[in-house]
């Protein structure tokens, strides 16, 4: 299907194991997820491009007359017009004019590009008249869409990294003297960017104003929520070896990072880790939105527990997470509720970024790959590592960076397209999650787009109710499905379900049919 190029060189360019990301997509509103693969090239100084870019593929889904599915993915990425020029690292994906088609933000080692899609199977390059391309020396990988202030609009974040360009790269060296990837205190971190939408197919800088230029990172994971319980979207960031943001919205245009002081920024010892790819998602079904940050081999991942004002406890150990991910660096990651109990699992995608010693002894040619992880929800506040009943592919070791989590074959559970660091792509399909009933919904605001940002709460029929919300963000350099998707279990009538759309609006729908998709109108509640 697709495979990686990172253009290794053996001279150990710092760019080469950063990307890349994945989106999934509905690019022709057909009704199935299409997928966009970020690409790398070489990174010599004076080499030109020699791989083709990244690339469209367009989702032939087909259903069976005795319900089953078909998979077949078809390159379209010459007759779309998306033609990416530079390093690919991550894809961001929202419909920034509201013309109910979803479009493309791709981030680069360089400029970035926005694709709008012209509704007719084809994207135009809006750049440069977007004002969305950021500086020749930026270093974007993890963006997002949010509607920030509440506007109607799709505002536009972008998490830069690190400055760093192949000329004057620095050497640097492992444990044992080989040369080797460098950390990333070797270089400065660049400072993160906010766009604000203007209604015209442009967009203004406004990082300064929002108060965003003060205080970054070395920004790698992006997630968008409202974590606490405002009604107004916020933005945290996951910094590679230094402090995580919480920027927390003040209703006027300006945000305030509470991550210190909220128990975000640093693990539960007080430590900045090596934070990668992160999510949102409620995993005690207590309405707040958590957070899970994968991080580096011997540090073991971070599970932040929100209370409801945006203040949170790190209960990384207490839930195993941390125990179950210590020996691998996480990337790609999203709360997924894989066999569809109506409880949130979490599944990561793993590579190392420094030599694996013992892989080298063995003269491995890429030594940092690593085997992904499946984790099951346990409902006790545990998780149990499910992995190796998961599927051959979980036994595979590879350099995973970006992951995309949605209903591919539309048949009620979440699979996973996964894009492996200088390898090929891996399409997990999911045949567990729909033995269990389901709800599907995709959620449209009134100005007739996805409603990113939408809270869900479905009361199930026992009285327990889950909550979701409407997100393509998260992961890792990645987009991801915008519908709602919740496991039901074995309860099999229909339910209620209370929506509180991005700009304050709440409405309910009784009985909704449950084993299919249904699309809920903003203004259309019965």
């Amino acid at each position: 299907m697709f495979t990686h190029v990172n253009g290794m060189a053996g001279k150990f360019y710092y760019a080469e194991i950063i990307g890349s990301g994945v989106a999934l997509f509905d690019a022709d509103n057909d009704g199935d997820l299409d997928v966009y693969f970020a690409q790398g090239q070489s990174l010599e100084p004076d080499a030109t491009p020699r791989v083709g870019g990244g690339r469209l593929f367009r989702n032939d889904l087909a259903i069976n007359p005795d319900g089953t599915r078909t998979l077949h993915f078809t390159d379209i990425t010459e007759q779309s017009g998306i033609k990416s020029r530079g390093y690919g690292m991550g894809v961001a994906a929202g419909d920034f004019n509201n013309d109910g088609c979803v479009d493309l933000y791709l981030t680069n080692l360089g400029v970035n590009q926005l694709f709008r899609n012209n509704c007719d199977g084809t994207f135009t390059d809006v750049s440069a008249q977007s004002h969305t391309e950021g500086a020749s020396d930026n270093w974007s990988v993890s963006a997002a869409f949010l509607d920030y202030d509440r506007d109607g609009w799709l505002d536009l974040f972008v998490g830069n990294y690190l400055t760093w360009n192949a000329a004057k790269s620095t050497p640097c060296f492992g444990p044992s003297g080989r040369p080797d990837y460098c950390s990333p205190n070797v270089y400065s971190p660049q400072p993160s960017r906010l766009y604000h939408n203007n209604h015209d197919g442009t967009f203004t800088d406004v990082t300064a104003r929002a108060g965003l230029s003060h205080e970054f990172g070395p920004a790698l994971g992006v997630s968008t929520a409202d974590f606490n319980g405002d009604g107004w979207m916020d933005i945290y960031v996951a910094n590679d070896g230094q402090p995580n943001q919480l920027w927390i919205n003040q209703h006027d245009g300006t945000f305030r990072n509470t991550a210190l002081l909220a128990g975000a920024a640093l693990s539960a010892s007080g430590k900045a880790k090596g934070s990668m790819g992160v999510d949102a998602g409620d995993v005690d079904d207590d309405g707040h939105e958590d957070l899970f940050m994968t991080e580096l081999t011997g540090e073991g991942a971070n599970f932040f527990v929100n209370n409801g004002a945006g203040v949170f406890d790190d209960r990384g150990v207490s839930s195993g997470l941390a125990g179950l991910t210590i020996g691998h660096t996480g990337f790609g990651t999203a709360w997924m509720d894989f066999d569809n109990d109506s409880r949130l699992d979490l599944l990561t995608v793993n590579g190392a970024v420094r030599t694996i010693e013992s892989l080298a002894r063995a003269n491995d040619p890429f030594p940092l790959h690593q085997t992904k992880q499946l984790f099951r929800n346990m409902g006790n506040g545990r998780f149990e590592d499910v992995s190796a009943r998961a599927g051959a592919v979980f036994l595979l070791s590879e350099v995973g960076r970006g992951a995309a989590f949605g209903d591919i074959d539309n048949d009620g559970d979440a699979d996973v397209v996964v894009s492996n660091n200088n390898g090929r792509a891996r399409l997990l399909i999911n045949n567990v999650g729909n033995r269990n009933h389901w709800v599907g919904l995709r959620l449209v605001a009134s100005v007739g787009r996805d409603a990113l940002g939408a809270r869900v709460q479905i009361t199930l029929p026992d009285g327990r109710s889950v909550f979701r919300r409407a997100r393509a963000d998260g992961s890792y350099a990645s987009a991801n499905d915008p519908r709602v998707l919740a496991g039901l279990g074995d309860s099999a009538p229909p339910v209620d379900v209370r929506v509180t759309w991005p700009d304050g609006a709440v409405e309910t729908w009784r009985a909704v049919p449950i084993d299919r998709y249904t699309t809920l109108q903003e203004g259309g509640s019965r």
